[in-house]
């Protein structure tokens, strides 16, 4: 039996989704084959680092967003890259002690970190094993490819990341895949659709909006406040979930646009456990453009308006789906009510949105990824 390693780190949901997600599906699917583990691999080398690191992130993305973006730049060459290096040198020394107690045949990394520390040990012989890197954005960042000559597979979104990699940073052709981003067996599960509208008290002759105006970085509250107000004028043609996530101060705001506007049609919630459902019968997304949920809105062949990316790895990927043709990129200075009006009244464009949107979706992306590391069973 082969043993599975799965390593992830919180800077961001996407990275514990795409390990959750590859998990499960070994776990479904290589029963009896495979034995997985999945651990949070700064939270393994120090707890108390983990939170300062991770706090860090949160902090340094929600209040000061520019100069995270110097760094997530900076990071790629120069000073930078090479102290977070050495750092991950010593930290591997640490994770060393997770590879004598488990023995991997296989790691599968959801984070750079993951994969620099591993690359690390086995370029100085303390392990031996395959690994593979699972990048969970729109485009390629050097710290992923740290140690690359010694990871046998990346996993890329698409294929345009895929040809960057290959000629601009010079990674082996047969080592690349564009199997996209891996997602939830919960996309590939049977929609019920009824079900979907009867629980949210939708109704099935208007066409539906998914808002995401929350996030943990609570990025352009004012901005996000005027999306749900300019959609709002669009209640004659649409019906609107507003999701406001964690962030409560968002959430009584857009309770306080629903009061104002006073349309059954317009549901604000805090959370929602069936994304793929409600995803499967919208019409549009609007959200910030995160690595996972962007994957899981091509993956239900939706157009996408983008609002408020972090500057630096939701920018490039907000570059990367404007660009495909299948999401508009509302922008800072952009009038919104303009921008929005130009995509809800125009039937023609989006469709268009909804096609580019299905040329560049990877629905089978976490079933490929581990096909390919483990093989058929």
């Amino acid at each position: 039996m082969r043993k599975v390693l799965v390593l992830y780190a919180k800077y961001g949901g996407g990275h514990l989704s795409a390990a959750n997600a590859i998990t499960t599906y070994i776990e479904d699917h290589y029963y009896g084959n495979c034995e997985v583990r999945c651990v949070d691999l700064m939270e393994y080398i120090s707890p108390f680092l983990n939170k300062t690191t991770t706090g860090a992130y949160k902090q340094m993305a929600k209040h000061a967003p520019k100069l995270w973006k110097t760094i997530y730049y900076n990071s790629r060459k120069g000073v930078l890259s090479h102290v977070s290096n050495k750092a991950n040198e010593i930290m591997a020394n640490k994770l060393f002690k997770l590879f004598k107690e488990f023995s991997p045949d296989v790691v599968i990394s959801a984070h750079p970190f993951g994969t620099q520390m591993t690359s690390y040990l086995k370029e100085t012989g303390k392990v031996d094993c395959v690994l593979a890197t699972v990048l969970t954005d729109f485009a390629p960042h050097e710290q992923w490819l740290v140690g690359q000559d010694y990871c046998e597979y990346f996993f890329v979104s698409n294929d345009k990341m895929r040809q960057d990699m290959i000629y601009n940073y010079g990674t082996p052709a047969e080592k690349v895949f564009a199997t996209g981003v891996p997602l939830a067996n919960t996309f590939s599960y049977p929609f019920y659709d009824d079900e979907t509208y009867q629980k949210y008290q939708l109704k099935k002759d208007k066409k539906l909006i998914l808002f995401f105006g929350g996030g943990e970085f609570g990025l352009g509250q004012k901005k996000t406040l005027q999306i749900l107000e300019s959609l709002a004028r669009h209640l004659d043609e649409y019906q609107i979930i507003a999701i406001s996530g964690r962030n409560k101060k968002m959430n009584a705001e857009f309770t306080k646009i629903a009061e104002k506007i006073n349309n059954e049609d317009l549901h604000v919630m805090k959370y929602c456990t069936d994304v793929p459902d409600i995803m499967h019968i919208s019409t549009l997304v609007v959200t910030k453009p995160g690595g996972l949920t962007s994957s899981e809105s091509l993956a239900s062949h939706l157009p996408i308006i983008i609002t408020n990316p972090i500057p630096g790895q939701e920018e490039e990927n907000a570059e990367f789906l404007e660009g495909s043709g299948a999401a508009v990129w509302l922008k800072k200075d952009d009038d919104i009510d303009a921008v929005i009006d130009g995509v809800l009244s125009n039937s023609a464009r989006l469709q268009e949105m909804k096609e580019k949107s299905v040329s560049i979706a990877k629905p089978d992306s976490t079933r490929d990824i581990c096909k390919k590391v483990l093989g058929d069973f």
